[in-house]
């Protein structure tokens, strides 16, 4: 039998891949050109958006246990730069964030749940940085499939249970909810 921390990790290590999974299904279905569309000059291009959560998982998850999240070599204003790298580049950096974070929790036990680590100087259990870190990840997510479809307007196609449609889905998986 799982214990309750047990539980916990394995469920937000699947929270956060599909999160990243909704992430990648949204960046793939937006051309190159597309990731760099802003709504705005104070808003944030979906290239943004990507290095930002890349270089925040990178600072969070590199030597999670022992250093500060908030690592020297950081440059986060940078991240909000749009410097129009390529697709393909954009996606890399993504990866490299998310794979830095799953390399980090993946060997966590429940052991561990409620060390002090360190983001910014201030105090947190890895339950508060792991929290903390799928809070400000999703978030962001949101953001990119929202700008994604914006950007496809009439031709998106929903990535989750389409709108007018949750019936169908329900009827489908379950045989009818009464």
């Amino acid at each position: 039998m799982q214990s309750i921390g047990e539980n916990y990790l394995l469920n937000s290590k699947k929270l956060f891949a599909y999160y990243k999974s909704l992430g990648d299904k949204a960046i793939e279905r937006t051309s190159e050109d597309d990731l760099h569309w802003q709504y705005n000059a104070q808003s944030n291009s979906m290239a943004a958006i990507i290095k930002h959560m890349a270089g925040n998982s990178l600072s969070r998850w590199t030597d999670f246990l022992t250093t500060d999240g908030e690592k020297p070599w950081r440059n986060r204003d940078n991240e909000f730069e749009d410097e129009h790298l390529s697709k393909a580049k954009l996606i890399a950096y993504w990866n490299k964030g998310w794979q830095c974070l799953f390399d980090a929790i993946d060997p966590l036990t429940h052991n561990d749940l409620l060390k002090t680590i360190y983001i910014r100087g201030e105090a947190h259990t890895v339950i508060e940085a792991i929290n903390r870190q799928l809070a400000h990840l999703t978030m962001h997510v949101g953001q990119i499939v929202f700008i994604a479809k914006m950007i496809a307007g009439d031709d998106w196609v929903s990535l989750t249970i389409p709108k007018g449609k949750s019936k169908e889905f329900n009827n489908q998986k379950f045989g009818g909810v009464k």
